[in-house]
């Protein structure tokens, strides 16, 4: 959305995401936020641009080579499902999960449409590991910080579903040389979560910002007390892990992604 965005910002990598947003049309309109089709219309935009630079084969080969990255779904248990009864009044949570995979799979295929043939999709974190999820559903939420576990299970069984989906469309798309890949963002973050030592985090049930336990998004700003080593947290604000957390996820993943890259 930066306006001053150059051409060769766009030819080597640019992010459509909109904070809040997820695969559930009504995650967006409860945050406000860019839906995904909307999204998928900006890098229709985009590809446009880049067909006026380079032509358009040059366009087409450049996607083929490019790596999406796809990273949504927990603002649609967090902020919608379990928060909202909106959802739960016609859903239960395993039919809620495939109610998202149309959706998911939706945009794959509209991905895969434009050209796209590396898509990376990551699964959901142990969303009950949140600190934002323990303060809310815990009794006593400053004394005993524990992981809610039907927030967590909902993601095992999500990713679970996922990865299932994820081989259905790739063993459908074989003709095509697109290939889907499945990135665990679950096991990552509970290994630190539960061996916080191991990998030198102090904090792992609250935040960097703020108090630690309800900030996020314009609750954590400028004028907000800030911890004064955050690689020491896992989570920078009561949602998102800190720069060291994701560094250290990403270690984890790099054999998948160097794979994305190089074949």
């Amino acid at each position: 959305m930066d306006p001053n965005l150059s051409f060769e910002e766009l030819l080597t990598g640019v992010s459509f995401a909109s904070a809040g947003s997820g695969f559930d049309p009504l995650t967006p309109l409860i945050s406000g936020v860019f839906p995904i089709p909307k999204q998928m219309e900006y890098f229709r935009e985009c590809k446009k641009r880049l067909e006026s630079v380079i032509g358009k084969q040059r366009t087409e080969e450049h996607i083929k080579k490019a790596v999406f990255f796809i990273s949504a779904g927990t603002n649609d248990f967090v902020v919608n499902y379990f928060t909202i009864p909106i959802r739960r009044r016609s859903y239960t949570t395993l039919s809620y999960h495939h109610f998202l995979m149309q959706h998911i799979k939706q945009f794959i295929q509209d991905l895969w449409s434009e050209g796209a043939r590396n898509i990376a999709v990551a699964g959901l974190p142990p969303m009950g590991c949140l600190p934002v999820v323990i303060t809310i559903n815990s009794e006593n939420a400053f004394l005993q910080r524990e992981c809610i576990e039907k927030f967590s299970s909902a993601a095992r069984d999500y990713n679970l579903i996922l990865q299932n989906e994820l081989h259905f469309m790739q063993t459908n798309l074989s003709n095509s040389r697109a290939k889907l890949t499945y990135i665990d963002t679950y096991g990552p973050l509970a290994y630190m979560i539960q061996g916080q030592g191991k990998f030198g985090f102090d904090k792992v049930d609250c935040g960097c910002c703020g108090s630690g336990y309800i900030e996020a998004s314009f609750l954590c700003n400028g004028n907000s007390y800030v911890c004064s080593n955050a690689s020491k947290y896992v989570f920078f604000d009561s949602i998102h892990p800190t720069e060291m957390a994701y560094y250290t996820m990403f270690k984890a993943s790099r054999a998948t992604i160097d794979h994305i890259i190089n074949h």
